[in-house]
Order: structure tokens, then sequence, then C-alpha cells
């Protein structure tokens, strides 16, 4: 019997934009199943319902209508720890969080949680060591929150912004322009709902390395399943 990976976004499932880069890496070898913290919502259920307050940590992603939406962490939260449940409920022994984001308390009675939050930021600092790192990220208010996940591998990553969610080659190209006249030597695309197009332009644009969110934790939960 083929295993199930849990996959959980915080915007709709399933996701079209990238689910697709997951199944490249993972192959058959294991049975996807993705919900979503928003799931069964409207946009005014959620901008009334989940939008950030002041002091809020800030969070974006997308309906299935391919509209974002902008939540809050400590809104969605309880939500997505019961998606979790849900998950594990159906017999998932490996559960994603389709999210960059940082979501402290988080837990799965005995499937392996993968967090990128708790992945990501070691792994590039393994990687890029001394030189500088950029980041695009979805949006200007997330900037404060990035800066501290990156403070706790010793990295002050430059920044900045380009939406997934209401992508046009112009803001990339102009996003990835500024972190070369910064002085990025590595460029990562830090939300899960950026996709290989993106990373093309960003890549073509600064003639840096650029390294893919979601990619690379598909590479790496494909170790796992």
């Amino acid at each position: 019997m083929i295993d199930k990976l849990g996959v959980v976004t915080i915007g709709q499932a399933p996701r079209s934009d990238v689910g697709p880069i997951l199944e490249k890496h993972l192959g058959n070898r294991v049975e996807l199943i993705q919900v979503g913290v928003l799931d069964g919502m409207t946009k005014a259920e959620i901008d009334r319902s989940l939008y950030p307050e002041t002091g809020d940590y800030v969070l974006t992603s997308r309906l299935l209508t391919a509209e974002s939406v902008v939540t809050s962490r400590e809104k969605i939260q309880p939500i997505l720890q019961k998606r979790i449940e849900e998950l594990e409920n159906r017999g998932c022994k490996h559960i994603l969080v389709l999210c960059t984001g940082v979501f402290p308390g988080l837990k799965a009675k005995s499937a392996f949680l993968i967090e990128p939050d708790q992945i990501i930021p070691p792994a590039v600092a393994g990687m890029v060591k001394k030189r500088q790192l950029g980041l695009i990220t979805p949006l200007d208010e997330q900037r404060e929150t990035i800066a501290e996940k990156w403070e706790t591998v010793g990295l002050s990553p430059l920044v900045s912004v380009a939406s997934p969610y209401q992508p046009d080659e112009q803001s990339f190209q102009k996003a990835a322009q500024s972190l070369v006249e910064h002085g990025a030597e590595v460029i990562l695309l830090d939300c899960m709902g950026y996709v290989e197009e993106m990373r093309d332009i960003v890549r073509k644009r600064s003639g840096l390395p650029v390294i893919l969110s979601n990619a690379l934790m598909a590479k790496l939960v494909s170790e796992m399943v």
C-alpha cells in the first residue's frame, strides 16, 4: 500500500500552482492528500473573520478562485492544528505544512510533522555561509517577522517584495534588480506560492543562484517517504 503524504496549505486546497512541483519530485511513491485552512470559506468570510489586527503575524495565501487573501497567524493557527489532526486521522504518516511562516506549538500525535520554517533557514544558511542572502517575499508587512526568523541562523538577509498571487514579470524583475544592487549573492523565494516560472525570471534578471522554497522542501521530503 502506498503511504499517504498530507499537505496542509494556509489557503485553499488543492493547490494547482504548487501541487505539480511536489508531484514532480515525489513521483508516485506517495498518495498526496491536500487540505486547506481556508477550505469552504468565501473571500468575504475570510476578510471579515481572519484579517490581521495590529501587531499580528501577517500571512498570505491563495484561494481556489486564484484570488489572494491576507490573514492573521494568530487567527488561523487553531484551524491549521485541526487540519493536521484531520490528516493524521486519515492515515497520513507524514504531514507537510505548505507555508514558510513560523507557527509555534504545532504538533502531531505520531506522524512526522514537517515545518518549512524549521528546515529552510538552517539548510540555506549552510549553503550560503558568509555570502549575502537576498529574499523575495509576498508582502512588505512581512519584513520584520522575516528578519527575526533568519536571525536565528545568523543571517541578515536583504528583502524585496513580489507577490506570487498577483504575479507580473516586472515586479519580479524589479525585486531581483534591487537585491543585486544591494549586494545579494544568492536569492531565496521565501514563500511556498512561488513557482518555477518566477524563479526563472529572477535568475535571468539577477544572474544569481535562486532557491525555490517549495522545490527544496519537496526534494527533502522525498527522502523521507
